[in-house]
């Protein structure tokens, strides 16, 4: 699918884009593009890959269109995993992330249609199912933008992948916990009772890369995974540190975070299917061509909803997991 093809990877120098660019660089394409606007992370992830000859990088913001697209002229297969993903930040800067996140993500759907490009993948989260900050609204609006895309007069399919929290991504809590332990012996937790859904980042990528193969453009692939208990994180973190003086302190929930997560509301629900042993696919209610009749013989969820307080990791699986990612 990809041998031969160029690719343009919005936000590429992130957690996601080191981990697509060393799985896509396997599969032999005619030039991958990073696209994002910091000089020094662009320097960074151009020596970690050794000056490798298919990477070109481009500097550049999806706020602005038509840098986004002299990026897409000639592009096969387009990544947008640009965002302000922070929530704070977008609960204190909603302007900003709504000028990134919905804005940046028209100017993708925009410049993706006037270059030709065959397939754009949009990189959601989990906050977007019924979404209780802004950071999540700004991600569902740009869902809503891509699928509606799928209804304009092109030959580009749009599809969004939505996922939880992945492993030791920037900034991802199992970060800021083993910061905390090493810096002030103690680990704070916002609630005792927050759960989450976690994600290895190799297998992140793995589901893009399946989602972009079998989707037909208007689909919402939604990754299976398991969830757990943050403090049981917390607790796993500390026993293998085999430290008896990190102590565990509440310190209330940040201002627009949820207890629990949702990966399918209840609403999506009644348009979701069963896709496979990794997937459920929230089907538009939008009328998009031929989407109905492709999916017509998958079962439905039969699910109410789909959130992170159900079927939690022991800590025994969430040690397995931490380990598997060398996080311990």
């Amino acid at each position: 699918m990809f041998k031969d093809q160029t690719i343009l990877i919005t936000g590429g120098t992130g957690s996601w884009g080191y981990e697509l660019v060393r799985q896509l660089i396997l599969f032999e394409p005619k030039e991958i593009r990073i696209y994002s606007r910091n000089e020094s992370s662009q320097f960074t992830m151009q020596q970690e890959f050794d000056n490798h000859p298919l990477l070109k990088f481009v500097i550049g913001d999806i706020r602005e269109k038509d840098a986004l697209t002299e990026a897409c002229q000639g592009v096969d297969y387009l990544f947008h995993l640009a965002a302000l993903k922070h929530v704070p930040v977008c609960e204190y800067q909603p302007l900003e992330a709504l000028k990134t996140n919905v804005h940046g993500t028209q100017n993708v759907i925009d410049a993706a249609i006037e270059c030709g490009v065959k397939k754009v993948l949009y990189i959601s989260t989990d906050k977007a199912a019924n979404p209780f900050n802004f950071y999540g609204l700004s991600k569902a609006m740009g869902e809503r933008l891509i699928i509606h895309a799928n209804t304009l007069n092109s030959a580009t399919q749009f599809v969004c992948i939505r996922g939880g929290n992945v492993l030791g991504t920037n900034g991802s809590v199992i970060h800021v916990l083993k910061k905390h332990m090493k810096e002030k012996g103690k680990i704070g937790i916002t609630d005792l009772n927050m759960t989450r859904f976690f994600l290895t980042i190799e297998d992140a990528i793995r589901l893009v890369f399946k989602a972009t193969a079998e989707s037909i453009g208007g689909e919402i692939f939604v990754m299976k995974m398991p969830a757990c208990k943050i403090l049981d994180i917390a607790q796993v973190l500390i026993d293998a540190s085999n430290r008896k003086d990190i102590a565990i302190e509440v310190i209330g929930t940040r201002p627009g975070e949820k207890i629990h997560e949702l990966l399918l509301s209840d609403n999506e629900s009644q348009t979701a299917i069963t896709y496979d042993e990794e997937y459920f696919v929230i089907l538009p209610f939008i009328h998009i061509d031929g989407l109905q009749e492709h999916y017509k013989d998958y079962p439905s969820t039969n699910l109410a909803n789909y959130n992170s307080s159900k079927d939690l990791m022991s800590k025994k699986e969430i040690h397995a997991m931490l380990a598997k990612g060398r996080f311990i």
